[in-house]
């Protein structure tokens, strides 16, 4: 317990110090299963340390359990990012994965969640739990009241037509989970996002949600078919935002615009300071690319501290414009 509870104090010590927030309204940074890039994925630290560094929204995805409770997990399975293997090594299915569906809560909380990016963590550090939502939540609600934010809350169902098909409808429970903690109406300070429309759609028209609403894409071609105006228009009847692949804005950043005519937000993911694509010469200008060039209102990272840095517009207006060749290569990559 005790590296448990010392990141916990580092975290809450640190908040006093350096949460100031976002300098210039209407961007916003989203940090990706919380301060990912610095502690290991969805776990309490990691969110907390999030909250820490300023992020305007802290995102956790969710799956359920066995016995329906509501987990901090960006996979179905668990093996990526704990050690399930080794303390449940004969529980696997015939794919041989491990998944949480399987598992009931008391079960789940035997584990020790890892970073799934080794060169970050080793797997071997200090043991971390898989957090349920309602912690989650908790947390986020104690450290708005004890510093006076208001963060913001950003969770992704993951896969719900699989947990369906499994006898674990999500929509419903989540919304009364939510309702509880106070997130209801237009104006919560929450984006629930999702990669499946149908889910969306279904909070949106049968459960009658009001909560902002976040459509996430990847980069191919139903990606494209979604950013294009006809598609935008669809999704503009049930969402207040899309989120796309980083791809799929570089090659397309009219998509931006577009978005913007339909009454659409943009927030865009993964931005990883140590995973920077080659035709950006480092983490700023990628950032400010997307921020400025292209000019999305939000970003998905594994870093929020180092990309709350980016997000005021360069003072010098020469600075903020397109760097020609920068774009060339961007295009090149269509």
């Amino acid at each position: 317990m005790m590296p448990r509870l010392m990141a916990f104090l580092v975290c809450l010590l640190t908040i006093a110090a350096t949460a100031a927030g976002n300098s210039a309204p209407g961007k916003i940074i989203i940090a990706h299963r919380g301060a990912s890039g610095y502690l290991p994925e969805h776990t309490l630290e990691a969110y907390s340390y999030a909250f820490a560094l300023g992020a305007d929204y802290i995102e956790p995805d969710l799956v359920l359990t066995k016995d329906k409770v509501f987990i901090c997990l960006h996979d179905i399975h668990l093996e990526a990012t704990t050690n399930v293997e080794e303390v449940f090594p004969d529980r696997h299915r015939e794919d041989g994965k491990w998944y949480a569906a399987d598992f009931t809560l008391d079960e789940i909380k035997r584990l020790s969640a890892h970073e799934r990016v080794e060169e970050r963590f080793p797997k071997t550090g200090p043991r971390l739990e898989v957090p349920t939502f309602e912690e989650f939540l908790q947390l986020i609600r104690g450290l708005n009241a004890s510093t006076g934010r208001a963060a913001g809350i950003y969770p992704e169902l993951k896969q719900p037509a699989w947990h369906r098909a499994a006898g674990l409808p999500v929509e419903e429970a989540f919304l009364e989970i939510l309702a509880r903690y106070g997130y209801t109406g237009p104006d919560a300070k929450i984006f629930v996002q999702c990669f499946e429309a149908d889910c969306l759609l279904r909070m949106r028209n049968e459960l009658k949600s009001e909560l902002p609403q976040i459509q996430v894409m990847g980069s191919g071609e139903d990606a494209a078919a979604m950013l294009s105006e006809e598609g935008l228009k669809r999704i503009a009847e049930y969402a207040q935002g899309v989120g796309p692949a980083k791809p799929a804005i570089e090659k397309d950043p009219a998509a931006v615009a577009r978005a913007h005519a339909a009454g659409l937000l943009v927030h865009v993911y993964t931005f990883r300071a140590d995973s920077v694509p080659t035709m950006y010469k480092d983490f700023g200008e990628e950032l400010r690319t997307f921020l400025h060039t292209f000019g999305v209102d939000g970003v998905w990272t594994d870093y929020p501290d180092q990309a709350l840095s980016c997000v005021a517009p360069p003072p010098d207006p020469e600075s903020r414009k397109a760097n020609p060749g920068l774009i060339s290569n961007l295009l090149e990559h269509k």
